[in-house]
C-alpha cells in the first residue's frame, strides 16, 4: 500500500508540517473470516528507506529498513524554523505529492493552460505577463525555461509561462480551454504579440528546491544535482528534457525574505512507479 502523510506540529509558535510519502508491506497467512489473516506490517519512507541503484517497480527490493535515528533526524529537519519568508504571488496550482524523496519530490500535475511570452530579464517578462493577465487571476508558480546550449545557427529564446486555469478533478488530463479574454489578447497583435496561449497535460513532475539566488550556474547546478538523484532511484527523465533547465518562482520578483525557487523535470511516461 502507498501512502502520503502530512502532520502539523500546532505545539510549535511558527506551526511546522512534516510531510512522509512511503509504502507499506504487510505479511499475511491463510486464516480468519476473510481467509487471510494480516499477522504484521513494516512501514518505509521514501525519504530514509529507498536503496540505490534497486528496481523501483519491485518495492520488495528496492526498500531496506535503516536505523531509527535516521527517522527521527528526517522527521527533527523539517520542524526547523524556515525564517521570514517571501509572500507567495498569487494561489498556486494544486499538485498531488507522490513521493517525498531523498532530497526531491515527485508531484502529479494537473493539466492547465497558461500564458507564455519569451523574455531577456526576468522582471521584464514579469511585467509583460503581468499586465496582459491584469483581471485574469493568474496563477502561481512562475515557470522558467532556459536552454542549456545555444549557437547563432540555432537560437532558442528563454520562455516564462504563467497559469491560468487547471483542470478539475474529472476533468480528464488534457489542459482545459483557455480564458476567452485571454485568446482574444493573445490573438490581437500589437503590444501582445510577443504573449501567446500554451497548454500542458497532466505529468509527473520531479522537484528539488534551492535557496540562492535564481541565476543561470544555480540553476543549472541545481537540475544536475536531480539528475543525478533521480538516476540513483531508478527514475527516468522524460526524453529530451536534458536540452534545457525549467526552474520556477513563486513569489513576486522584487520580494522580500527567503523565496521559493524550484528546479523541475518532467519524468517519462513508464519512468516512475506512479
Amino acid at each position: 500500500t502507498r501512502w502520503t502523510l502530512r502532520v502539523t506540529a500546532k505545539v510549535l509558535p511558527w506551526k511546522p508540517e512534516a510531510v512522509f510519502s512511503g509504502i507499506s508491506v504487510y505479511k499475511l497467512q491463510p486464516g480468519g473470516k476473510e481467509g487471510i489473516t494480516i499477522v504484521g506490517q513494516t512501514d518505509y519512507w521514501d525519504s530514509i528507506n529507498i536503496k540505490e541503484g534497486m528496481d523501483p517497480t519491485i518495492p520488495q527490493k528496492q526498500y531496506q529498513k535503516v536505523s531509527k535515528t535516521d527517522a527521527i533526524q528526517d522527521f527533527l529537519g523539517q520542524l526547523q524554523p524556515d525564517g521570514f519568508q517571501a509572500p507567495a504571488a498569487a494561489p498556486e496550482v494544486p499538485y498531488l505529492l507522490l513521493r517525498r524523496g531523498n532530497g526531491y519530490e515527485l508531484r502529479q500535475y494537473p493539466g492547465y493552460c497558461g500564458i507564455e511570452t519569451p523574455y531577456e530579464r526576468r522582471d521584464y517578462g514579469f511585467g509583460s505577463l503581468g499586465a496582459f493577465a491584469k483581471g485574469m487571476n493568474p496563477l502561481a508558480p512562475s515557470i522558467m525555461k532556459v536552454y542549456n546550449d545555444n549557437d547563432e545557427a540555432e537560437f532558442k529564446e528563454k520562455t516564462m509561462t504563467w497559469p491560468l486555469q487547471f483542470a478539475m478533478p474529472g476533468e480528464g488530463k488534457e489542459a482545459p480551454e483557455p480564458p476567452i479574454a485571454a485568446v482574444e489578447k493573445a490573438g490581437g497583435g500589437g503590444q501582445w504579440r510577443s504573449i501567446s496561449i500554451s497548454e500542458q497535460p497532466q505529468r509527473v513532475v520531479a522537484i528539488r528546491a534551492f535557496e540562492d539566488a535564481a541565476m543561470g550556474p544555480v540553476v543549472r547546478n541545481c537540475d544536475r544535482e536531480l539528475r543525478a538523484l533521480l538516476k540513483r532511484d531508478g527514475l527516468t527523465p522524460a526524453e529530451g528534457s536534458d536540452e534545457f533547465a525549467v526552474f520556477t518562482q513563486y513569489d513576486a520578483v522584487h520580494s522580500m525574505g527567503k523565496r521559493r525557487s524550484e528546479v523541475w523535470i518532467d519524468l517519462e511516461d513508464g519512468g516512475h512507479p506512479f
